[in-house]
């Protein structure tokens, strides 16, 4: 079975993304997907020999390429036109964090930090904890167990476009306009 990319056109024409920065993102995407199809094509290929270092760099490589394409999909999924944000998130932020401006403090620092990389809220499957994790390349850096509940693209590609260096302003536009029902459906 072949990974397919999905389409997310509808995006173009939110504030903040112009169409050129988003139709490079998905252009981006696309080449994850392809990868990591590329990589279970070539994986299948092979024999399972650890010790063949041809084999070993594939199967090392397909972390980086598959969480490209699925942080893409949940990064796509959580934008969109302003969304009312429902109590029920605010609340379970607020629990977690001492209040709803903690969280956006704290998330939008990790979103911040120096390098290139994700921010993602996570959801610690046994406990209900919430964090928000710096992401360092794709495959670095995951909470396991832990199920990623908002995530925000820092790589570059993500912002330059628009923004040039000023990540703040890129930051400010993505919390414009995410998707809080998908934020509360994932939380569920």
């Amino acid at each position: 079975m072949a990974y397919q990319a999905k389409d997310y056109s509808y995006l173009i024409g939110i504030d903040g993304f112009s169409e050129t920065l988003l139709k490079n993102h998905f252009t981006l995407y696309q080449g994850y997907v392809n990868n990591t199809n590329k990589l279970i094509e070539l994986l299948n290929s092979k024999a399972k020999d650890a010790t063949n270092p041809e084999y070993a760099e594939l199967k090392r490589r397909f972390g980086f390429e598959f969480n490209g394409m699925r942080l893409h999909e949940y990064y796509f999924e959580n934008l969109i036109c302003p969304a009312t944000r429902p109590e029920t998130v605010t609340k379970k932020l607020a629990d977690a964090f001492g209040s709803y401006e903690a969280w956006e403090q704290d998330f939008k620092a990790t979103g911040s930090l120096r390098g290139i990389g994700w921010a993602i809220l996570y959801q610690d499957n046994v406990t209900g904890q919430l964090f928000n994790q710096w992401i360092n390349e794709h495959e670095v850096g995951h909470l396991a167990g832990c199920q990623p509940i908002l995530v925000m693209d820092i790589f570059e590609h993500a912002f330059m476009t628009d923004y040039g260096l000023k990540r703040a302003g890129y930051i400010a536009a993505f919390f414009q306009n995410i998707n809080w029902e998908i934020v509360e459906k994932r939380l569920s």
